[in-house]
């Protein structure tokens, strides 16, 4: 019996549990590493080993790998976070391999991949500095989450004050923080005369590589004003722009693999087919040559990391909140909703794409047109929760950047303000059917109370100045938000984007 027809109970006995010594024995159509990894040496040190990890960075590693190139860029992993503990034991478990299952409409293709020959364990500061201090060590990457940087959202600056960096500057040598262990690194590299590393982001953020070096840089200056400058003018931190939809991984996506490939993977990845990833070529202690997998070697990666963040992160959260007010579940399904698909339309063409600068051989016409068809992928399974989670860190760099253009160039900005709105009402704390939503961002609790202070007085929750920053206090867009709150309370989601998408107002 076909695996993708088997019962539970048969597909149990067939499925191998993932190993190294298993390979061998899984089905033809799992694709396996076609390398011995045995002869694998580290080139990289990764911070934050989940799922969009696995699904990108290790993976494009994983395909170089695989043309017999550059067998000297493994990568370690390194966890931070307690969670990361758990990461860490199922993936040594099944010697660091990870099953990633590209899903598109069509098709279901699953390959195993081995790029990572080991993981630090959270919390072995000792460890992770002897890795960060090998001259075998020529990158550092991360994939941290767009909240992890310690940044103000409304300044956009360095958050010098926060408890953790606090902590990390008046103990440099016992750092908790991702950005203390990279600055401690640094630090024993420089005084060994050994060449500094290479910090590359892969979060989605606006340049990246300048804010995770404003990050490594303002933490040293706390405590070593002479290092931090050494930090700057010696250590590159190439901004990138990375690009593929990947879900979390729940019990759905372990049974299908278990029972639609046969493999027993405790933590496998789920991504959508495309991927994309855009790179400065800034390198100077060298670098695998992913361009030979897709990669793109840019000398300015701007233009696409503005279009994507504005169009695909912005877009994602034009969709998320009417969505999860209305009780959807997954994001195809918000897809097929003809009110949620058309509001995603007009935003995007009215309001974002009007201020995204030309992109490098891009139509931007026909990058959008991609977007609704990934964002229609019915088999990847990702959630309207998870386009819902984290509101306060995202909305400052994908939503508040392109209100902030739209009102500097003396534009309408009806669309922009009422996902703002959507956004607010759907952090009250209940969809309209009445479900409790639960706790959905780092700060659930503040944007609760300002919700429910908002409801009254809509312009209390444009007191969160730290999100908003100085559209705030633009008045064009506090009366298009007050406006489209208003109504979301006295009629409803459905009318009032209906009211939206035939040019009637929100009011």
């Amino acid at each position: 019996m076909r695996p993708d027809t088997a019962q539970p109970n048969e597909a149990d006995t067939m499925a191998a549990r993932l190993g190294q010594d298993t390979l061998g024995t899984l089905p033809a159509a799992v694709a396996v590493p076609a390398y011995d990894r045995a002869g694998l040496t580290p080139g990289i040190l990764h911070f934050g080993v989940g799922n969009f990890h696995r699904a990108h960075q290790a993976w494009y590693l994983d395909a170089l790998f695989n043309l017999g190139r550059d067998h000297d860029w493994a990568i370690i992993g390194a966890g931070v976070m307690p969670s990361d503990a758990a990461m860490r034991q199922v993936l040594a478990e099944q010697d660091f391999l990870s099953t990633v299952v590209e899903q598109e409409a069509d098709s279901d293709r699953a390959r195993v991949t081995g790029p990572m020959i080991d993981f630090l364990a959270p919390g072995d500061t000792a460890a992770v500095l002897r890795a960060l201090a090998d001259p075998a060590i020529r990158i550092v990457s991360l994939t941290v989450t767009e909240g992890g940087y310690f940044i103000d959202p409304g300044s956009g600056a360095f958050d010098s004050s926060h408890p953790q960096i606090a902590q990390d500057a008046a103990h440099p040598d016992a750092p908790n923080t991702v950005f203390g262990l990279i600055a401690a690194g640094l630090r024993r590299r420089r005084d060994a005369g050994v060449r500094p590393f290479t910090v590359m982001s892969c979060d989605n953020l606006p340049h990246n590589g300048r804010v995770t070096r404003n990050a490594v840089a303002g933490l040293a200056r706390l405590s070593d004003p002479g290092f931090a400058d050494w930090i700057t003018a010696n250590v590159a931190f190439p901004n990138g722009m990375v690009d593929r939809i990947t879900p979390a991984t729940g019990d759905r996506e372990r049974e299908i693999v278990r029972r639609h490939h046969a493999v027993e993977d405790r933590a496998p990845v789920f991504c959508e087919g495309f991927a994309q990833w855009v790179l400065e070529d800034d390198f100077p202690a060298g670098r695998p040559a992913l361009e030979e997998v897709g990669v793109q070697f840019v000398p300015d990666v701007t233009p696409y990391e503005n279009m994507k963040i504005r169009m695909l992160n912005g877009g994602h959260a034009v969709i998320a909140y009417p969505a999860g007010l209305m009780g959807i579940h997954f994001v195809h399904q918000a897809m097929e909703h003809p009110l949620v698909r058309a509001f995603l339309e007009k935003v995007e063409t009215d309001e974002i794409m009007p201020v995204v600068p030309p992109v490098p051989d891009t139509d931007l016409g026909d990058y959008f047109r991609l977007l609704q068809r990934r964002f229609a992928n019915p088999k990847i399974g990702d959630t309207v929760r998870r386009l819902c989670l984290d509101g306060s860190n995202r909305q400052p760099k994908f939503i508040i950047p392109s209100i902030a253009d739209r009102l500097a160039a003396g534009a309408g900005i009806a669309g922009l303000a009422l996902e703002s709105a959507l956004w607010c009402r759907y952090c009250y704390g209940t969809t309209e059917s009445g479900h409790i939503i639960e706790p959905n961002d780092p700060n659930w609790d503040r944007l609760v109370a300002a919700a429910h202070a908002a409801r009254e007085t809509p312009l209390a929750w444009l007191a969160l100045e730290d999100i908003y920053g100085p559209v705030a206090k633009a008045e064009t867009f506090r009366q298009g938000f007050a406006t489209a709150l208003g109504a979301l309370w006295s009629d409803g989601v459905q009318a009032v984007v209906t009211r939206y998408l035939q040019g009637a107002g929100t009011d």
